[in-house]
């Protein structure tokens, strides 16, 4: 394990727990802003351990997971800090980390791969359900609202809310059902699946536990670190 992915969660506990001690300090908010981008950094190498550990797909759903719980966190603290004002704010997230990866990401992956390898290969079913599901999702949380007449603003009632909610956590069981169970090779790699010489020999047992404890302070450091640098950023974004 390298050394920075051991020390940063642990350094973003101390200075997590300095911030909440001293709140009003300048010299600890810059660098508790270090600390949360070297915590988001620690929390994803770790996933990528636990990932690689346990193999695909089921390293996927870590991997989500992780950077699901970073994102959350993220909103929910701005939007407890900006109050009643803020309650778009996860609608225009979710819009642009949709856009930044179908296009930005996707297109970069892409663009790279083409340049090292030439020719590539891809699981056409894979990412056919993946999108599927995207769309599915995107269209219950982002379109339906601004159609619906039942509330104004673009918005759901409580019940509405409610089916949507219901709906998407169907499609995204479903979704994982599809990935983990019922069609796995759809998510695998399309050739060579099992060629040692592509893929690095899998993490001991020892330092997939050790990354996973790790990924663990690493979230609550983010968490924690978000609350605190949500006020700053706040007013920088007003500014």
């Amino acid at each position: 394990m390298p050394r920075w992915a051991l020390i940063v969660p642990l350094l973003a506990m101390v200075l997590l727990g300095a911030a909440l001690l001293w709140p009003g300090s300048t010299a600890l908010l810059v660098l508790s802003a270090a600390a949360l981008i070297g915590a988001v950094q620690a929390a994803v190498y770790h996933a990528e351990v636990v990932a690689h550990r346990l193999g695909e797909p089921f390293g996927t759903l870590v991997l989500a997971l992780a950077v699901t719980v970073i994102e959350v966190a993220l909103i929910v603290s701005v939007m407890l800090t900006g109050g009643p004002d803020k309650a778009t704010l996860p609608r225009d997230t979710i819009y642009s980390a949709i856009m930044i990866i179908c296009n930005g990401v996707v297109g970069l992956c892409l663009l790279v791969g083409g340049l090292r390898h030439h020719e590539q290969s891809y699981r056409i079913e894979g990412a056919t359900s993946g999108l599927a599901a995207l769309v599915a999702l995107s269209t219950l949380s982002l379109v339906l609202p601004s159609f619906t007449t039942s509330s104004p603003g673009g918005s759901y009632t409580v019940s509405q809310l409610a089916f949507a909610a219901v709906a998407s956590l169907v499609l995204w069981a479903v979704y994982v059902f599809v990935q983990t169970v019922r069609h796995r090779d759809y998510f695998l790699p399309a050739d060579h699946a099992s060629d040692e010489e592509l893929h690095a020999a899998p993490p001991s047992d020892v330092l997939a536990w050790a990354s996973f404890g790790l990924l663990l302070v690493a979230l609550v450091a983010v968490v924690g670190l978000a609350k605190v640098l949500s006020p700053s950023i706040e007013a920088a974004v007003a500014a």
